[in-house]
């Protein structure tokens, strides 16, 4: 379902000629009053003028017949009959289809720490894809705060709202127990895209890269690099999924039960991976490696990359300079793919997070389950089908087979797993 983008301008941001105003704007230089708006300079600018959401009423009020029925006394009625049946709500407002998109500002994109205000056209940025890409209505909420207690009693306040919350740009480790901690409290979705999404699409390409090679995932040993939300998050999946073995290295080496520095996440990721007991650097655990997953930034020697297994798969994801560049890779690697859209095999979460939602919002489920998230994988991964090729283990967001084959799946999961209310 296509998203009707609005990018309204205020009067008082247009002049009588209908030219772009000064107001609220400054110049190239950072200055207001006579610099040229920085629309002039940038086209970036100029298409987040005004935002890019706004909201659109489903129901025409035209007159008072309308009015009377879309506002007092009809909505009345309604009212009272949610109050005397709280589930009608689902059924008699938009909370059963509308997700709130919740960041505190911490950790967005590649910009880190930039505060809730300027973390915005990212919130904005998200909720027109699930409109886009998923059929879904979300919300941007930026919060002015960053303690965990403080973030999970606002956002439990406002759940009521919403049918599900999709948690975005929170720094790790907090991530973690705010997404933990709301989903214990409340009965819809939690989702934390920067982990889950990102290892769903990781997942599914990696079955793909898997097949194309004659193996399964239970023969392959995986290293990650980044012990961060995604990295965590990727880790768990492929436990789940049965790969061989998987490695995970932060900035001081391999994350291994014998390291006293490990913070409580970490001692957690220690328990259930690195079976061979490696220990030592990232480039330590890639020696014969099978596969090699970046989610932190940095880069990885070519010598490292070297010497990994014949027929080694790299997903290096980091964005916009992945870790091992794509020209590197292909000297050793026979399937490589990136975060970035100009090159094959883009590991993109907008390939997964619309759908999931919405075939969770689709049954009412109360929580997204790791059987939804695996089942997601595998929609995903099928949409390749025979068209399996070193250049394409993964889908593109614009096909438009993908979210279809995802929300399904899903909502499949959600049924066998007694998650689903209707």
């Amino acid at each position: 379902m296509a998203a009707e983008i609005v990018n309204p301008r205020s009067e008082s941001e247009t002049d009588k000629d209908g030219q772009v105003g000064q107001a609220g704007l400054e110049g190239r230089d950072g200055q207001g009053g006579g610099a040229e708006p920085l629309d002039s300079f940038d086209p970036a600018f100029a298409l987040h003028r005004g935002g890019k959401m706004a909201v659109q009423a489903t129901v025409p009020v035209r007159d008072k017949d309308d009015l009377s029925l879309a506002y007092t006394p009809g909505v009345a009625r309604v009212c009272t009959a949610i109050a005397e049946q709280p589930d009608l709500v689902n059924d008699y407002t938009w909370k059963s289809s509308v997700v709130a998109v919740v960041t505190d500002g911490t950790a967005v994109l590649g910009l880190g720490d930039i505060g809730p205000e300027a973390s915005l056209p990212v919130m904005e940025g998200k909720a027109i894809l699930f409109k886009q890409f998923g059929g879904v209505d979300a919300v941007p909420i930026a919060l002015a705060c960053t303690d965990v207690d403080d973030i999970v009693e606002t956002v439990v306040r406002l759940a009521p709202s919403f049918g599900g919350v999709n948690l975005e740009d929170i720094s790790a480790p907090r991530c973690f127990e705010i997404e933990r901690r709301l989903q214990e409290r409340l009965d819809i979705p939690v989702f934390h895209d920067d982990q889950h999404g990102t290892a769903v699409v990781t997942l599914a390409a990696l079955r793909n890269a898997a097949r194309l090679s004659g193996r399964s995932i239970a023969d392959l040993r995986a290293v990650i690099s980044g012990a961060g939300a995604a990295g965590v998050a990727i880790a768990r999946m492929l436990i789940e999924a049965g790969i061989g073995d998987v490695a995970v290295a932060d900035r001081k080496g391999i994350v291994s039960a014998d390291r006293t520095d490990l913070t409580d996440v970490k001692r957690e990721v220690a328990g259930f991976t690195n079976k061979a007991g490696l220990s030592g650097t990232l480039e330590d655990a890639l020696s014969g490696a099978d596969v090699f997953i970046g989610v932190s930034g940095g880069t990885v020697a070519e010598s490292a990359v070297a010497s990994m297994a014949e027929g080694a798969f790299v997903f290096a994801m980091a964005n916009p300079t992945p870790e091992i560049h794509p020209d590197v890779a292909h000297k050793y690697a026979a399937v490589v793919a990136t975060g970035r859209s100009d090159f094959p095999n883009q590991i993109n979460n907008v390939l997964a997070f619309p759908g999931i939602f919405a075939g969770a919002l689709q049954v009412r489920a109360s929580r997204i389950t790791e059987g939804m998230k695996i089942a997601a994988a595998e929609a995903l991964a099928g949409v390749v089908g025979d068209d399996l090729a070193a250049d394409y283990v993964i889908p593109s967001p614009f096909d438009e087979r993908v979210a279809p084959a995802v929300t399904a799946a899903v909502a499949a999961a959600a049924r066998a797993e007694g998650v689903a209310r209707r």
